[in-house]
C-alpha cells in the first residue's frame, strides 16, 4: 500500500507547503482587529497555523477558549503549555459571540487547550460558549474540537452535548504506534476513539463526528488507512489529514513530507471506507474550511483533496 514517489529533501519546505501572505484587500486586518478587541485567542495563531492568511481572509477564525495555556505537552504543538494561572473568563463566551456576530459567520468553530487543573475539564465553558453563540447567531452552525475530559469524559460529554453543537470533533492527531509517544502517557488512542463513539450514543440529535490526523510524524500509509478504519469503525462521519509542521528545534523532527499524491490515495482510502467527508491535503488542519467539510459530509458530496 505504501507508495513509492520522488525523494523530497527533509530539510526544505517543498513548493506545495508554501502559502501566501495576507493580501491588503482581504478581510485579515479586519478580523484580526475585531480579535483584539474581544481579547479573544485563536487556535490559528496560538498553534502558528499556515492557513492564517487565507482563512482570516475569508472572514473565518477558530476561537480558543479556556486561556492560552495547556496543561498538556504534545510534541508535535505549538500551543503554550504549563500551569494555567486562575479560572476561566466568564465573560468570554459573550464576547466570542460578539465577535462571530461581528464577522458574520454563518459557522463557528471553537477548540481550546486543555485543563486537566479544572474539575470538569472545561466542559461548562464549552457549553455556555455554544448557548452564547446560539443566542447571538440563532441561524449559525456550532462546531467544537475539545480535549479529551480525562477522568470526567461521560459527564463532560453529557454537559456539552446538552448545548447541542452540529459538530462535535475530538482529533485522534497519529497513529496507534506513535500515540504515546507524541501525546504522552496522559492521552490514550483507545480513549479517543471511546469518546468520537460516545458522542453518538449520547446525543438525542443528529450531531456529526469529526477527526483529524497529522501525518510526516513517522507513520507508514497503512498505518494512516488503518487509523481511519478505526474511527469509521466508531461512526466517526468526517476525518481531516494533514502535513505535520515542526514549530521548533525543541519539538519532533519531521520525518517526511508527505507528497499531494498520498494526500489523494488518503482521500481516496477514506471516500470508498464510507466517511461523509475527507480533506486531505498538505496544509490541511482540523478547522481548514470547516463550514466546507460539514456541508459536504450533509449533502454526500464527500472526499475533497487540498
Amino acid at each position: 500500500m505504501q507508495k513509492s514517489l520522488p525523494v523530497v529533501e527533509r530539510a526544505r519546505r517543498p513548493e506545495w507547503m508554501k502559502v501566501r501572505a495576507p493580501r491588503a484587500d482581504s478581510r485579515y486586518f479586519e478580523v484580526r482587529s475585531l480579535l483584539r478587541e474581544g481579547r479573544l485567542h485563536t487556535i490559528c495563531e496560538e498553534a502558528n497555523c499556515p492557513n492564517i492568511g487565507e482563512c482570516w481572509g475569508r472572514g473565518t477564525a477558530t476561537f480558543q477558549i479556556l486561556g492560552e495555556t495547556c496543561t498538556r505537552a504534545c510534541r508535535y504543538c505549538d500551543v503554550t503549555s504549563g500551569r494555567p494561572e486562575g479560572m476561566p473568563d466568564p465573560l468570554e463566551p459573550l464576547r466570542l459571540a460578539q465577535a462571530a456576530a461581528q464577522m458574520r459567520l454563518s459557522h463557528v468553530v471553537v477548540t481550546s487547550v486543555d485543563r486537566d487543573d479544572l474539575p470538569d475539564r472545561g466542559a461548562g465553558h464549552y457549553a455556555a460558549t455554544i448557548r452564547a453563540v446560539r443566542r447571538k447567531l440563532p441561524a449559525a452552525t456550532v462546531e467544537i474540537l475539545t480535549p479529551d475530559f480525562l477522568g470526567v469524559e461521560e459527564e463532560a460529554l453529557r454537559t456539552v452535548l446538552a448545548a447541542r453543537p452540529d459538530v462535535f470533533g475530538h482529533n485522534i492527531e497519529t497513529v496507534r504506534r506513535l500515540h504515546r509517544q507524541m501525546r504522552g502517557a496522559k492521552a490514550s488512542y483507545d480513549k479517543a476513539l471511546w469518546l468520537l463513539r460516545r458522542v453518538k450514543e449520547l446525543a438525542d440529535y443528529d450531531v456529526l463526528t469529526k477527526s483529524g490526523i497529522i501525518v510526516g510524524l513517522g507513520e507508514t500509509n497503512e498505518e494512516v488507512v488503518e487509523t481511519m478504519r478505526d474511527l469509521r469503525a466508531h461512526g466517526v462521519d468526517v476525518v481531516t489529514i494533514g502535513q505535520y509542521l515542526r514549530p521548533s528545534e525543541k519539538h519532533t523532527a519531521i520525518d517526511r513530507w508527505v507528497h499531494p499524491d498520498e494526500f489523494r490515495f488518503f482521500r481516496e482510502q477514506g471516500e470508498a471506507l464510507g466517511f461523509g467527508s475527507v480533506f486531505s491535503g498538505p496544509l490541511v488542519r482540523s478547522s481548514y474550511r470547516a463550514d466546507e467539510q460539514r456541508h459536504a459530509a450533509e449533502t454526500g458530496r464527500g472526499a475533497v483533496a487540498y
